[in-house]
């Protein structure tokens, strides 16, 4: 019976997701629809959108099982994903909106006038958009092999299926609509058996947790090896200046109808992130009231879809399971279809549509070449889910918050607020920030975990990789200036200027 509820959750979230993506096919008959759902998203239907895409399986089935694993010190980890969004709209969120561009690689090109720039952007993209699918791919098999059985690579399969079809159907205004639907799924879906768990526990006594004293201690070193100061702190500067530099993120702010519509979608943001988050630590701390320890081959991410079972028999713990593991797919699907989404537009935009116009004499294969290229962004990914089953899903996401906080973030900031950025100093950046960001996560993904120092800077390269790039950035920027764009002033103007401002100089007489 569980079973079968749980199945037809996952249908019911699966069929809504095509069909609702399916209602943009109707609607994107530009490229602007494609890329950037025409520039009309209002901002309270792009926050919930923006929310949808952004709460992945790390936050819906990760962060409770961190907390449950590791104690209050993880409490930090959702601060630091809705504190990435205040120093996004603080730093970059209207002068990227202002930009124009339809990509990220768009506006490196703009800022800096180098192809080169473009290039680099474009692989980022695309490897920052793989490194945080395949965390979407983990989750999505763990949560259909604990619900129903199903061997682990169904629910991946699954998922990257529907993904496809949603982004291929009508590409940015199709994922708007879905992800913004997908957002108060997940929500109910998570916070309804929480509010029937704690009611459950508040008749029953309500004793706290039989756990060591290091459980509730913060930043308490639970072995020799351990660093948690420095891990916990890396981790909160990856959230912080990796959000703004997740391509899934940021490109929808170019949907926005402009800067001041960017600044309002982003304070929505941080509220609906902010309510979220209120609830994963409560699963967390039910499960060590009724499940102090895990049986052997369970692994901390399942804690949420664990603990219904374990509280309520019959029927009403398979609908609470069946709820539960209808919004960690709706997670999935809605962070999968928004890295997907940028993934796809990269992919087209910078590598398949100029090789089709080659082979076809122009663009004759049309919005074709978008759908193949949405078949390839999920394909890639998938494969590699199946060899990294052993990293956490956690940790998966932390070196893709890593990985764009050491190439993007200094390429953002930089560029939107510093003049004197040169274009070699922006490719020595890139390259210094995704070399040793890369080598970190490479490293951990063929040798596992390790202990000590090496463990704690491999598992969280922000705090080094990061001040590295900006540095690297910097003094090369310094030291080349006649690579600085002749237009920086220019474009600097436009960045900074507000939509109102121009609107007050068209009004004013010849």
């Amino acid at each position: 019976m569980g079973d079968s509820l749980s199945v037809v959750a996952v249908a019911l979230v699966c069929v809504t997701t095509v069909a609702v993506g399916g209602l943009g096919l109707r609607l994107s008959r530009r490229t602007s629809d494609f890329y950037v759902a025409g520039r009309t998203v209002s901002p309270r239907l792009n926050a919930s959108a923006i929310s949808g895409e952004y709460l992945s399986a790390a936050s819906f089935l990760g962060v409770a099982g961190l907390i449950y694993d590791q104690g209050v010190d993880l409490l930090w980890l959702p601060v630091g994903y809705t504190l990435g969004y205040l120093v996004l709209l603080v730093m970059v969120a209207a002068p990227m909106r202002r930009s124009g561009a339809y990509t990220l690689p768009d506006f490196a090109e703009a800022r800096l006038g180098s192809v080169l720039v473009r290039r680099l952007a474009a692989v980022l993209v695309v490897a920052i958009g793989w490194l945080y699918l395949v965390p979407q791919f983990q989750g999505a098999g763990l949560a259909l092999a604990l619900v129903t059985g199903a061997p682990a690579w169904v629910g991946a399969a699954l998922v990257a299926v529907v993904v496809a079809l949603a982004v291929g159907a009508g590409g940015m205004r199709s994922i708007t609509f879905v992800q913004a639907m997908q957002y108060w799924i997940k929500l109910t879906c998570l916070a309804v058996p929480a509010f029937v768990l704690l009611a459950l526990w508040a008749r029953s006594g309500g004793g706290l947790p039989p756990v060591t004293e290091s459980w509730w201690t913060p930043f308490a070193p639970r072995s020799a090896d351990d660093h948690p100061v420095y891990r916990t702190a890396s981790m909160m500067l990856a959230l912080c200046l990796g959000t703004m530099g997740l391509p899934h993120v940021l490109v929808r702010y170019y949907t926005n109808p402009d800067g001041v519509a960017a600044r309002r979608t982003t304070t929505s943001v941080i509220a609906l992130l902010g309510l979220f988050y209120l609830v994963p630590p409560v699963y967390a701390v039910l499960g060590r009231v009724h499940l102090p320890s895990l049986p052997p081959g369970v692994r901390s991410d399942t804690i949420v879809l664990e603990l219904p079972e374990r509280v309520v028999s019959g029927v009403s713990g398979d609908v609470l399971t069946a709820m539960l593991a209808g919004g960690a797919f709706a997670a999935l699907l809605s962070t999968a279809s928004g890295l997907a989404m940028s993934v796809t537009g990269v992919l087209h935009q910078e590598f398949l549509r100029p090789r089709l116009s080659r082979l076809t004499g122009g663009d004759a294969f049309g919005f074709g070449g978008f759908r193949l290229a949405a078949v390839v962004a999920v394909i890639v990914p998938f494969f590699v889910a199946r060899h990294v089953e052993q990293i956490g899903i956690a940790t998966t996401v932390g070196f893709a918050f890593s990985l764009a906080a050491a190439t993007f973030a200094p390429l953002l900031m930089l560029g939107v607020w510093w003049r004197r950025l040169s274009r070699v100093g922006a490719v020595a950046g890139l390259v210094v920030g995704a070399v040793a960001a890369t080598s970190a996560a490479l490293t951990t993904f063929v040798f596992g975990p390790m202990g000590g120092w090496p463990g704690a800077l491999l598992a969280n390269p922000a705090a080094w990789c990061t001040p590295l790039a900006f540095a690297t950035t910097v003094l090369v920027s310094l030291a080349t200036p006649t690579s600085v764009p002749r237009d920086t002033a220019r474009l600097m103007v436009r960045l900074h200027t507000p939509e109102r401002v121009d609107l007050a100089r068209s009004r004013i007489p010849e």
